[in-house]
Parts: C-alpha cells; sequence; structure tokens
C-alpha cells in the first residue's frame, strides 16, 4: 500500500492535544499553548477498549501512560482468596498506569466498564520531552500529587465512616467530576455494579443494596436500577459534614 494512503488512513485517528476539549481535565492543565502543541507530537495514537476488557493487567511491562478519552474503567487488584478489589474508577479527562512507574510494571488490572478509548502516552518520550519544559514535569508531579491525595481520602472512607458516609461520600466525588466534565450535578448513569461499589468502598453487596435503598426511602436519592437521581444534596453533604466532625 503507498505511503501516501496510509497517512490518508491514519489521519482521522491523529490526537490533537491542543484541539481535544478534555485538555484542561487532562495531562496539558496549565501549559502553554506552544507546549501543548508539543504534546501532539507524543499522543500519537488511540486505543480502543471494549466493554469487560482490560487495557492492562498487573504484572505486565509499563510502557506508556493513557489518557481516559471517553467512557469509564475500574482498576482493581486480585486477593489472595481469588477475589478483585476495586482500588478506583477513572471517566474521560483522567490518567491510568501510574501505578507502573516506580517498578517498571503494573500493579493492578484496567478494566473498561464500557466501550472506551484511551489516548496512549508512550513513558519513555514523555520523559525525554520533560526534561525539555518544566511546565510538563511540574504537571506530573500534581497528577501524582492528586492521586495520592485520592488514596488517602479512601483511606479515610475505610477507616471512619459508617455505611451511609461512605455511600454520600462516593456520590458527591462522583457527581462533582461528572459535573466538571460538563454533565449533570444531581442526575448519573452508575458504570459500575453496586458489587464493584461495595469492593471499593469496602462495603458488603447487600449493604450497599440497603444504603441504596435507605437513601431512596429517606428522599435523598431516586433510585431506577443505576440510574441515580440526587434529590437532597444538602442532606448528602450533611452526612459526609457529619462524619468530618
Amino acid at each position: 500500500m503507498p505511503t501516501e494512503a496510509i497517512k490518508m488512513r491514519l489521519e482521522p485517528f491523529k490526537v490533537a492535544c491542543s484541539n481535544c476539549n478534555l485538555r484542561e481535565l487532562c495531562l496539558p492543565v496549565g501549559l502553554t499553548r506552544d507546549n501543548v502543541d508539543k504534546l501532539d507530537t507524543l499522543v500519537a495514537n488511540r486505543r480502543n477498549v471494549a466493554r469487560g476488557d482490560t487495557l492492562f493487567r498487573a504484572g505486565d511491562a509499563f510502557q506508556a501512560l493513557y489518557a481516559v478519552r471517553t467512557g469509564f474503567f475500574k482498576t482493581c487488584v486480585s486477593s489472595e482468596d481469588g477475589r478483585d478489589q476495586v482500588t478506583g474508577f477513572q471517566m474521560a479527562g483522567e490518567l491510568l498506569g501510574l501505578d507502573g512507574i516506580s517498578n517498571d510494571s503494573h500493579s493492578c488490572d484496567a478494566v473498561a466498564l464500557e466501550d472506551s478509548q484511551v489516548c496512549v502516552i508512550p513513558y519513555d518520550q514523555l520523559e525525554e520531552l520533560s526534561r525539555e519544559f518544566t511546565e510538563l514535569q511540574h504537571q506530573f508531579h500534581k497528577i501524582m500529587s492528586r492521586e495520592i491525595v485520592r488514596d488517602h481520602g479512601v483511606m479515610l472512607l475505610l477507616g471512619s465512616m459508617r455505611a451511609e458516609e461512605r455511600l454520600a461520600a462516593f456520590l458527591l466525588n462522583l457527581t462533582q467530576r461528572l459535573q466538571a466534565r460538563g454533565f449533570s450535578a444531581s442526575a448519573l448513569v452508575l458504570r459500575m455494579t453496586r458489587e464493584e461499589i461495595g469492593s471499593y468502598l469496602g462495603l458488603k453487596l447487600e449493604t450497599v443494596s440497603r444504603t441504596f435503598s435507605k437513601f431512596q426511602e429517606e428522599g435523598i436519592l431516586e433510585v431506577k436500577q443505576r440510574q441515580i437521581r440526587i434529590v437532597s444534596q444538602d442532606k448528602l453533604q450533611s452526612l459526609v459534614n457529619g462524619a468530618n466532625c
């Protein structure tokens, strides 16, 4: 096949960070236009991941970071008894793969919860580019710091909150992240199952289901399977505020 034909076929898949409508939520936050343009040469391709498929598995060699362009993922690790422990949920504009930096191999699985697409960022090229301008390096420090803060938040959930407080904090965090992406602050469709929520929050499936029912009975939520509408944001927030006192 002629080179020109190959180029024409690949051109529609070219990623342009400078034109991406998620760029304020993703890697180039705070970078100048010139530096964002340089990233266009780095983020050279996208990868489609079908629902239920893995982007990477624990033990895979670490080669790249992945910016979620569309869709939804969960990260999980396998416990000694063979069960999956969910460690996080990632949506459009968030990064996957930071777990592989320290040991050059991934420590968890990343599984698509719906048909998704990611931008592939080769890490060796990213390191090289980071040395050229400090803004990118600074941004990576901010991203890694954000992940540490998020991990500490999960530890707080698991260590000191009751079931109602854990679920309230989870729903508020989820809606805030979705709102930052232009979605409703009160209505959402859960991409994860009740069981996956329970795994993440350290709760049994029955407890998660019972807490959703309780929130609906108390007029805090309207629940229709995976469709959730927050009726009283104040009541949800008061549960979380009470836990932090």
